[in-house]
């Protein structure tokens, strides 16, 4: 319902974030009634001196004092519960936003990854910007505001010349306000951009820890982080100072202006034109006319940045494509035909699969075999779902990929990619692919990929953490247990990239009898890899070159014609011979 909902908003030029916002607009009503009698009840002060100025002190009626104080204490204690009501639906608000977009974002972040988007989590720190802004003192100041006029204009009543003093300051403060945004809107802008650059060099560095390590590369990339985090830093500087010499301005104009009605309020009083209320009052009430002004530009880089922030979300949700609404179809059976495929990565110039069609059905395995760069790895990418062809079409069980449901196909596939990624938390966890399962399927899974006595000889099993990215874990676990996760619950379609590169003797065994037993059971597999190990399972044989298909058919025909070509056919062979002779062993926890 939420994918259908959000395509809907889509076709109608509408983003996820423009529907949040508009939801959000009751509780910003709300806030608007909570300011509305807060910025009323603010009117306390200056009425009580008033009163107590002109009335008590005259009168010497202690009995109106203390009517008065006790009002006033009233007042100003309702004034202070609707202020921290209102504080509260801000922090609430900003909250709901973060838990409607953050799943959005990770979304959509997704697919934009798959297609060779760097952003990273650079839009959830965006929704973070725009979420600390919504629950800060600088939203509250746009709402009293626009109570700035009305406290001018009490202060007219009480006399004139007091209001027009009061309006020429809080006009010039207005001045400052609009000086200090065309001032530091720029460096502000820069700012941000430059630190999104230095955060994903800094993030790249730290992903590739071990390489930078081994080879020493990290005075360089310093060198090179240094260069976007300086940039980042003088922008902040200029702008932050620039905004710091205005706002001290601002400060000097509002406490000297403040000090000077009091002076012209006392002028008055002597001229016999106000009471001495009349002068504190005016005090008061300029005060509370230039607070919410000079609380907006001590806010205004924080609302700067949001703004940044919300105009980058809004760009970037309408640049992604929103998941399209798909119709469930009928369980998978694992029919997968390829007619006429072809691929070209974004922005690459050449294709790197050329016509390529074949057929693999249930219980069948094919092997991909080629040199390098012949555009294997991208044919298991198309056929897991993950990128689309450029031409031609990949159908499972007639229907063309793109027509099922993600969901819905990926609990029917099985991928175990070269770089095995693994996610911070349990093997359990890993393995259920993050979902809830129970303990027989998971023991389940890893028997069949004959990881169960590995994960037994751990030492918390399968609850053991694994660490980031399965740190933890040697590069030969890190492989089984990915294998594991593939073959969790029974997948139609199951697709090995290279499963065997981090396997000692004993490791390809079991893969071999893992192959064996997820035919059996009915699977379609794929496998990518050279090794007599891996083509000794194939019922067919797929040899890429260049990425056009060069050999295809049964595995004896297909050895058969490697056989009778000579040149370079001939030696890729042997060269699969040769790789496989001697399999690396894989390390254990400790090595």
């Amino acid at each position: 319902m939420a994918a259908k909902a959000s395509a809907d908003r889509r076709r109608r030029g509408k983003t996820d974030l423009d529907y949040a916002t508009g939801q959000i607009r009751s509780s910003l009503l709300v806030l608007a009634i909570f300011s509305l009698a807060i910025n009323l009840l603010m009117l306390t002060s200056p009425i009580y001196m008033l009163q107590v100025y002109d009335r008590v002190l005259v009168s010497g009626r202690v009995e109106t004092l203390v009517m008065l104080t006790v009002l006033a204490a009233a007042a100003l204690f309702v004034l202070g519960v609707l202020d921290s009501l209102r504080s509260a639906v801000m922090v609430r608000m900003s909250c709901w936003l973060n838990d409607r977009l953050g799943p959005v974002l990770i979304s959509s972040g997704v697919r934009a990854r798959l297609v060779g988007d760097s952003a990273g989590a650079q839009p959830l720190r965006d929704l973070a910007q725009v979420q600390s802004f919504l629950s800060s003192q600088g939203l509250t100041a746009l709402f009293d505001a626009p109570w700035t006029p009305v406290c001018l204009a009490l202060i007219w009543l009480l006399h004139p010349a007091l209001g027009i003093f009061a309006t020429g300051a809080a006009l010039l403060l207005a001045l400052l306000g609009l000086l200090n945004e065309l001032m530091t809107r720029q460096g502000s802008h820069t700012a941000s951009t430059t630190q999104i650059a230095a955060f994903q060099q800094a993030d790249s560095m730290i992903r590739n820890a071990e390489v930078v390590r081994a080879m020493g590369m990290l005075p360089g990339l310093l060198e090179r982080w240094r260069k976007s985090n300086d940039s980042s830093l003088e922008a902040t500087r200029s702008s932050a100072e620039r905004g710091a010499a205005i706002l001290g301005i601002t400060k000097f104009l509002r406490f000297f202006v403040q000090s000077a009605t009091l002076g012209l309020g006392a002028y008055l009083v002597l001229q016999g034109e106000v009471s001495g209320g009349t002068m504190i009052a005016s005090s008061i009430l300029l005060g509370r006319a230039l607070a919410p002004v000079e609380l907006a530009m001590g806010s205004w880089r924080s609302f700067l940045a949001a703004r940044i922030a919300y105009d980058r979300l809004k760009s970037r949700l309408q640049a992604i494509p929103a998941e399209p609404q798909r119709t469930r179809l009928p369980e998978p059976l694992g029919n997968i035909s390829l007619k006429n495929v072809s691929y070209s990565a974004p922005g690459a110039k050449g294709q790197v699969l050329d016509n390529v069609s074949f057929r693999v059905t249930p219980g069948e395995a094919l092997a991909v075999i080629g040199p390098s760069a012949s555009g294997k790895s991208t044919l298991c990418r198309l056929i897991a779902g993950i990128a689309a062809p450029s031409g031609g079409e990949i159908r499972l069980d007639g229907s063309e990929l793109h027509h099922w449901n993600p969901e819905q196909l990926g609990r029917h596939v099985g991928y175990l990619p070269q770089d095995v990624e693994l996610f911070s938390g349990s093997i359990r966890d890993n393995i259920s692919r993050m979902a809830r399962a129970g303990d027989d399927e998971v023991v389940q899974a890893a028997m069949l990929a004959h990881a169960h006595e590995m994960i037994q000889r751990l030492p918390q099993g399968y609850e053991t953490p694994i660490g980031d990215a399965g740190a933890r874990l040697s590069g030969g676990q890190r492989q089984r247990i990915g294998l594991a996760r593939a073959v969790f619950g029974n997948p139609k379609i199951i697709i090995l990239d290279e499963p065997n590169a981090n396997l000692d003797q004993s490791g390809e065994t079991a893969l071999a009898a893992a192959v064996r037993a997820l035919k059996e059971r009915g699977a379609a597999l794929m496998i990518v890899g050279h090794r007599p190990s891996t083509l000794a399972q194939a019922d067919k044989i797929l040899f890429l070159r260049d990425g056009r298909v060069e050999v295809f058919g049964t595995r004896e025909d297909v050895l058969g014609k490697l056989r009778l070509a000579g040149g370079e056919s001939k030696r890729q062979e042997l060269q699969l011979r040769d790789s496989s002779a001697a399999p690396p062993r894989a390390m254990e926890i400790g090595e």
